[in-house]
């Protein structure tokens, strides 16, 4: 059965001028069956976090439903509306998977959408790795929950037995390769970026170790006490474990580290405060200051000498990446204002209409590992 549907979004103020009250109505022309629902998923707390069933529409009648929802003056959300899953997400006039709606909350507003049916968010993957990847399932740490490993290995690794390698440790490890894994099924593609970079002789052949994420994430990818239990399991068992299974260079000068959003944030966190191990990180749309995160002020605050470490930073424009580039420019004019990293050791890229997405980063990681691994 064709389904459409109009979906009012209105937005009030209340109080003062620095919240806004929005409503969401949902017109149903075509009925849905009698047990289904429809839910908005989102990038905030109120839509759910983007968890597709968390937060349900009140079903007025058969044909409409509405929620009463706050957010903050100046705001920017993002959201969808699916019947519960993914796998049920409502598709555009075309019924192909639609981009985030994005809004930035301004002022009262009335937004209409048309959508003629349910589907599935993504197509059917079956996953591709480029390379030799190596598998630790479950790899346990002391005081961190069990995560797996993936190590892709470079192209003349089994057949120069004497040679030793840079490593790369990436946060998010799941995304880093395979769509299958990945959250959203668009990998980061390093392990293409780097075979190619390295067949060009465009960088030097290198070690690459995604990390896992965990359903912590959110308290191990930030400046907590979790966030610092997280990093000693990288330094003090991870990296032991990787320098010890295979041939690495295990100095500062050939370790590095990556991530994005807040896997960004804990990779600048690991290079900065460990720069003893750790000589280079790339940081992806870092949440350096954002909401209550603020990890500008301890690097405002540090006295110490220069940091002789190498930083990518990079981030697009839209959406959440809009609201994470004060943070970002904040961080930078510190880090050159005080002289803490060489001019020449500090890379930022910026691409004003790029959303934040695993898709958007795949296209600038050969970027960084030209930046981080060039050929002597």
């Amino acid at each position: 059965m064709k389904i459409f549907f109009t979906i009012i979004f209105i937005l009030l103020f209340f109080h003062s001028t620095t919240i806004s009250q929005s409503r969401i109505e949902v017109r149903v022309i075509s009925s849905l069956a009698e047990s289904e629902k429809v839910f908005i998923a989102g990038n905030k707390p109120e839509l759910g976090n983007w968890k597709p069933d968390k937060v349900t529409l009140d079903k007025i009648n058969d044909t409409t439903w509405s929620k009463i929802l706050e957010f903050k003056k100046d705001e920017t959300i993002e959201f969808k509306f699916t019947k519960g899953s993914w796998a049920e997400e409502a598709l555009d006039e075309s019924g192909k998977i639609a981009g985030n709606k994005i809004l930035k909350i301004s002022k009262d507003t009335t937004l209409q959408f048309k959508v003629e049916a349910w589907g599935n968010t993504q197509p059917i993957i079956t996953g591709q790795i480029t390379g030799d990847v190596r598998y630790h399932k479950n790899f346990e740490g002391r005081s961190v929950l069990p995560r797996d490993i993936i190590v892709w290995l470079p192209p003349s690794y089994d057949s120069l037995s004497d040679k030793y390698y840079p490593v790369l440790y990436m946060q998010d490890g799941q995304n880093v390769f395979d769509p299958s894994t990945s959250s959203l099924g668009i990998d980061w593609q390093i392990d293409e970026a780097a075979d190619s970079l390295i067949k060009t002789k465009s960088i030097q052949e290198i070690i690459v170790v995604g990390i896992y994420n965990s359903p912590m994430r959110g308290i191990e990818y930030n400046y907590t006490k979790f966030g610092h239990t997280y990093l000693n399991f990288i330094i003090e068992e991870l990296k032991p474990f990787i320098d010890k299974t295979y041939r690495t260079l295990p100095d500062k000068k050939n370790t590095a580290v990556g991530g994005s959003s807040s896997g960004g944030l804990i990779s600048f966190i690991l290079a900065w405060e460990y720069s003893d191990v750790f000589s280079k990180a790339a940081c992806f749309s870092p949440a350096f200051k954002i909401h209550k995160i603020d990890y500008v002020a301890p690097v405002r605050s540090y006295s110490g000498a220069k940091k002789e470490i190498k930083l990518f930073i990079y981030n697009g424009g839209v959406g959440l990446e809009e609201e994470l580039q004060p943070g970002i420019n904040e961080m930078i004019y510190v880090l050159e204002d005080k002289g803490l990293v060489e001019n020449k050791d500090l890379l930022f890229v910026q691409e004003n209409f790029a959303e934040h997405s695993e898709s958007a980063w795949a296209k600038n990681v050969y970027r960084f590992l030209e930046f981080f691994f060039p050929v002597n």
